[in-house]
């Protein structure tokens, strides 16, 4: 992808722990068929642990050596992934929006997670007890094709990461750039940059990514080569939830 290969560096993160995450994890194991979230998808906040591991982000930016740090910062529009992204660049002095030079937070939907449709909010044995034809087809197709009603599929995914990579050829060619986003939105990054398979990314998202962790990619002069993912290793006094 020109528009990914045009950038010096590539940074994504994944939102600290949210309240979404936690009703998920007291779920699990149950034969709840909900989650019992009440707020919509868009307006889900980061829980205490989320905010501290925001701030230590924060830490890891600041650190960063001058010719890594960000030149360009974008989130989801979701509040989760928006206020992940203040809280970090606030711990920094060349990225505080307050500071004077800071950066400029932008918001793109489409770094947003993945659109879940009717299924919003279930456990796999609520689609299974409420959608029976639903999970048939989610069997029959594979997770990267199927599309919920109303929903995203994988492949979906891709299609307005594509749009999005492409514009950052314009908006910052030879920029270094924090996305601060989704685990959906990482794996399908990976898709694209590194001209993975189905099989191949669907085998990487088997491994939860997670909350506050670092994926990098790094410009070789010719396309942007991998430097780590899902790394945690700055998260080990706030822990990392991978849900």
């Amino acid at each position: 992808m020109a528009g990914v290969r045009a950038l010096q560096w590539l940074n994504l993160t994944r939102h600290g722990e949210s309240t979404g995450n936690l009703a998920y994890q007291a779920v699990l194991g149950t034969d709840a068929e909900e989650a019992g979230i009440s707020e919509r998808d868009a307006d889900i906040p980061l829980s205490d642990t989320g905010r501290a591991q925001a701030a230590t982000l924060g830490r890891w930016l600041a650190a960063l050596p001058a010719d890594e740090r960000p030149t360009h910062v974008i989130a989801s529009p979701y509040l989760r992934t928006v206020d992940t992204a203040k809280i970090a660049l606030a711990r920094t002095s060349y990225a505080a929006p307050q500071e004077p030079g800071g950066l400029v937070l932008r918001v793109d939907e489409r770094l947003r997670d993945r659109e879940q449709g009717v299924l919003q909010g279930l456990t796999a044995r609520g689609v299974e007890r409420r959608f029976p034809d639903e999970a048939a087809r989610l069997h029959q197709l594979g997770k990267f094709y199927y599309r919920p009603p109303g929903g995203e599929s994988w492949a979906d995914l891709a299609l307005r990461l594509r749009s999005f990579y492409r514009d950052l050829e314009a908006d910052a060619p030879g920029g270094r750039v924090l996305a601060v986003t989704h685990d959906a939105i990482i794996v399908m990054t990976r898709y694209l940059v590194e001209d993975l398979t189905e099989k191949d990314v669907m085998e990487i998202e088997r491994e939860p990514v997670a909350n506050a962790s670092v994926t990098r990619w790094r410009s070789d002069g010719s396309e942007l080569r991998a430097v780590c993912y899902n790394d945690c290793s700055h998260l080990a006094d706030v822990g990392a939830p991978a849900t």
